[in-house]
């Protein structure tokens, strides 16, 4: 029986065991279906192994938000913006040699932002954390921290930092931070951030699919395009909303012209925005099914702004494996990536509405969130 074969019938039998459960009871299932399940938090840190931390800088108009794996976890990264500014993404192709990070942060700043990673390696290599060639006395391992940025330099904060950019001391306070709960909105690498015409922000999401593993997605929100449908505030998102997480207007208002862009920026300029993210989950993957996973993910930001992945925006989207839970059936691994794929942009896409909503006004600023719309 050749690949092609066992892959057919893997997913014929999913499709009867679907269309079975669905026939014995339908009420249920469709009431599953419309309204979904969060996990406890609703954050990316309801998968096993992950914890997040936060800080900002007020004056300065940045932050810093740093994912952290308990363990050392599988991870890749797909970039789709044409003005990216990343760090240690080249480690994550699956040729190469290094097969799980430590820590992702996603940062403000552009460029000086990458600096971020910089203390955090100092932190976790002093704790003993990081890749090593065998442990020689006296030799330091190598944290593995990929960072990404967004460019949030033109938001009117107080960027006379000279020599001393923020960064480093904003990633080890949102190291220490670490932890389930964090906030969401003006936080994080989301502080300084604009979605389109509307303040941006940290949003994050969760999913726990009906076999019980878990996705996440964390997510700044600092992008060319809108979040909401021309002449309302319907989030784009608004489809896939458990619940009332965002507002619960439903998605009724959503209607599309491929050159009405809404609430966007009026005049966009090259590598000054993107929209930066991770998600999560406890699934064991490999890096090439993780890199499915983030591939298919990044669908999350088009359900969720228009346009996505534009010449001006640098978009880019980590993904993780906690490695908590096994696949037992081998020849179902491919179905199950791509659920996961699909669950993930979804997760992503509600993640996205979810920073604008709570985003709230820097002080003495009005008249630029979503809470503040007609």
């Amino acid at each position: 029986m050749n690949r092609r074969t066992v892959l057919g019938s893997a997913l014929i039998g999913a499709a009867a065991s679907a269309a079975g459960a669905a026939s014995a009871k339908p009420a249920a299932q469709s009431a599953a279906r419309a309204s979904g399940r969060t996990g406890p938090l609703n954050l990316i840190t309801d998968v096993e192994g992950i914890k997040v931390g936060q800080a900002h800088d007020a004056g300065v108009r940045t932050g810093v938000t740093v994912i952290l794996a308990e363990k050392p976890a599988t991870a890749a990264v797909d970039v789709r913006g044409g003005g990216p500014a990343g760090r240690e993404t080249d480690v994550l192709r699956p040729e190469n040699l290094v097969q799980e990070v430590d820590a992702i942060i996603l940062s403000g700043g552009s460029v000086y932002g990458l600096g971020s990673a910089d203390s955090v390696a100092a932190w976790m290599g002093m704790r003993g954390r990081g890749y090593g060639m065998g442990g020689a006395p006296g030799v330091p391992p190598s944290p593995i921290i990929p960072t990404a940025c967004l460019y949030d330099l033109a938001n009117g904060g107080n960027k006379a930092w000279e020599m001393e950019p923020p960064y480093r001391r904003l990633s080890v306070q949102a190291l220490e931070a670490a932890g389930d709960r964090f906030d969401l909105g003006t936080a994080g690498a989301g502080y300084g951030a604009e979605a389109g015409a509307l303040k941006g922000g940290i949003g994050s999401a969760s999913a726990v699919m009906e076999a019980g593993w878990t996705v996440g997605a964390i997510v700044a929100v600092n992008s060319v395009g809108s979040v909401v449908a021309p002449g309302g505030k319907t989030f784009w998102a608004a489809p896939y909303e458990i619940g009332e997480e965002f507002g619960g207007l439903g998605a009724s208002g959503l209607h599309a012209s491929a050159e009405d862009w809404g609430l966007s920026k009026f005049r966009p300029q090259p590598r000054e925005n993107t929209t930066i993210a991770c998600i999560a989950t406890d699934v064991a993957l490999t890096r090439v099914e993780l890199q499915r996973v983030a591939i298919m993910a990044q669908d999350g930001m088009a359900r969720a702004i228009r346009p996505a992945h534009a010449p001006f925006d640098g978009d880019t989207l980590f993904s993780l494996s906690t490695g908590k839970k096994v696949i037992d059936n081998p020849a179902l691994r491919q179905v199950v990536v791509a659920q996961l794929g699909n669950v993930a942009a979804d997760v992503l896409a509600r993640a996205v509405a979810r920073g604008v909503y709570h985003a709230t006004n820097y002080e003495g600023v009005t008249g630029k969130t979503w809470r503040e719309m007609a």
